[in-house]
């Protein structure tokens, strides 16, 4: 069952530190975004193998936009 890890403000994309294919663990920083001068670390809430990224660096999301995919 895929979990799809939303973005909970509207910011900035500063950083991609997950990729494609990556195995990650609960609480593994997959994102990082930037709003308001504060850097925001968006991490897995369960384990499992980044299937997608939806986004890259620079890249504006809004409050509830899907920024990666685990499965």
């Amino acid at each position: 069952m895929a979990e799809e890890v939303r973005a909970e403000m509207v910011a900035n994309v500063f950083k991609v530190v997950a990729a494609e294919g990556d195995a990650v663990a609960a609480g593994d920083t997959l994102v990082i975004l930037e709003s308001m001068k504060m850097e925001i670390p968006v991490v897995a809430e369960a384990g499992g193998t980044v299937a997608r990224l939806a986004v890259h660096e620079g890249d504006v999301v809004q409050e509830g936009d899907v920024l990666a995919v685990l499965a």
